[in-house]
């Protein structure tokens, strides 16, 4: 049976590196690309899709958040989260949020065409590292950290402003307003209960979210 794959990522090289994978295989198919979560739901509004590989940082809203958009409108439908951020940062979020699996993009190519197989027959594609990570929380159970508190964009900025990047290219990468950012870094602050940009930057270093 073929499997109908829309690929969302914002870099056109990636859309098409992928597309020559999967198009390679002969029950892959496809049927869509998208550079964002808007293109990607009016994409489904239109056509049946069974995988959507879908990255997280993107323009307006995020891999993680749009997740659940998606199964709104293809309930049936399956999520691998293909990202440039290591497991440990999103891997988790992602998985609760309701993915089926979650790759970094230097996985190798036959590795992203198992995980789409795998998914697409309603299992779930959990890599080695993965599995480590909940094996632990499950094994060692602890209230939330603070940045568990935040939403899956103001995490985003967390870990951009813990790499010391300014406001100004956070806007850029992310395709928002300095402004937004501002607001974001302030509510950073508050839910976490710290006091300035350099606390972030601390509280990524000793927590592991920045490399």
């Amino acid at each position: 049976m073929m499997i109908n794959i829309l690929i969302v990522d914002d870099h056109a090289v990636v859309r098409e590196g992928l597309k020559r994978i999967f198009q390679s295989e002969s029950d892959m198919n496809v049927t869509g690309m998208a550079i964002d979560a808007s293109g990607a739901l009016k994409f489904m509004m239109a056509k049946p899709v069974d995988v959507v590989v879908l990255d997280i940082s993107m323009p307006g809203k995020n891999g993680i958040d749009v997740i659940q958009d998606l199964k709104l409108i293809q309930p049936k439908v399956r999520v691998l989260i293909l990202s440039m951020y290591p497991e440990e940062r999103f891997a988790t979020r992602s998985i609760r949020a309701g993915a089926s699996g979650y790759l970094t993009k230097e996985m190798a190519p036959d590795e992203i065409v198992t995980a789409v197989k795998q998914i697409n027959a309603g299992l779930n594609y959990i890599t080695p590292t993965l599995a480590n990570i909940i094996a632990g929380e499950i094994q060692c159970p602890t209230d939330k950290a603070p940045h568990e508190l935040l939403s899956e964009r103001e995490f985003e900025v967390l870990c951009l402003l813990a790499l010391g990047k300014p406001v100004t290219e956070i806007a850029v990468s992310l395709s928002i307003s300095e402004s937004t950012v501002s607001t974001y870094r302030t509510r950073i602050l508050k839910k976490m209960k710290l006091k300035s940009t350099s606390d972030i930057i601390h509280y990524g270093i000793v927590n592991g979210l920045v490399d």
